[in-house]
């Protein structure tokens, strides 16, 4: 693991918290223009994709399910602010490029370690940052979607009591999940180390997109 980069990052968190009345107050997406909505309603266990399986078996911390956390973040103006910043910051640290092009395997999922990854590695990094930062990463669940381009992609998705909201390496923008306009095909599950699947089409093999 690239130590070096990750002490940044995690340095980086807790700048964050000291950070949070400057982006509030700086033009970012505020927590008042947001929406209520309502959530994905999971449905039978789904199949979880084969890079998800080796990331697990490397990083087990970043996969384990703390049934004593809590499955809803209560979005108060500081914990959106620290949500929009790490949305944010992530975006414009990590060099965007597929794993074909950097690893030259199809798929693989991992932490940026090295300020290079595709849409899945942008979105690990911000969990880890957000739990970090003392969210439970329990509410935040990996997500595999086909986007605008009928390809398959990950997006991190906040489980809120404003509803089910999506971080995207795409976009700083933090939308509703109906919102996106993508696919929503599954997602972890909250109460175990496995996929549920959210009724949309059939699954992509990998997510291996920018």
């Amino acid at each position: 693991m690239g130590a070096g980069l990750l002490t940044s990052f995690r340095g980086m968190a807790l700048a964050l918290l000291a950070l949070t009345a400057t982006v509030a107050g700086a033009g970012a997406q505020t927590l008042a223009s947001l929406p209520a909505a309502v959530g994905i309603a999971p449905r039978a266990e789904a199949k979880p994709l084969a890079a998800w399986v080796v990331f697990c078996q490397d990083y087990a911390g970043e996969c384990a399910v703390d049934r004593t956390e809590a499955t809803k973040i209560t979005l108060t103006p500081a914990i959106w602010a620290t949500i929009v910043s790490v949305n944010r910051r992530i975006n414009k640290a990590v060099e965007p490029m597929t794993d074909m092009e950097h690893l030259h395997v199809a798929d693989r999922w991992d932490l940026a370690e090295d300020g290079i990854g595709d849409c899945e590695d942008f979105q690990l990094l911000k969990r880890h940052m957000l739990a970090e930062a003392g969210l439970p990463r329990r509410a935040m669940r990996m997500t595999v979607v086909i986007d605008e381009k009928g390809e398959g992609h990950a997006v991190l998705t906040l489980i809120t009591d404003r509803g089910d909201l999506v971080l995207d390496n795409k976009t700083d923008t933090i939308l509703p999940w109906h919102r996106t306009g993508y696919v929503f095909i599954k997602r972890e599950s909250q109460d175990a180390q496995a996929w549920v699947s959210l009724g949309g089409a059939t699954s992509p093999v990998t997510t291996a997109n920018r």
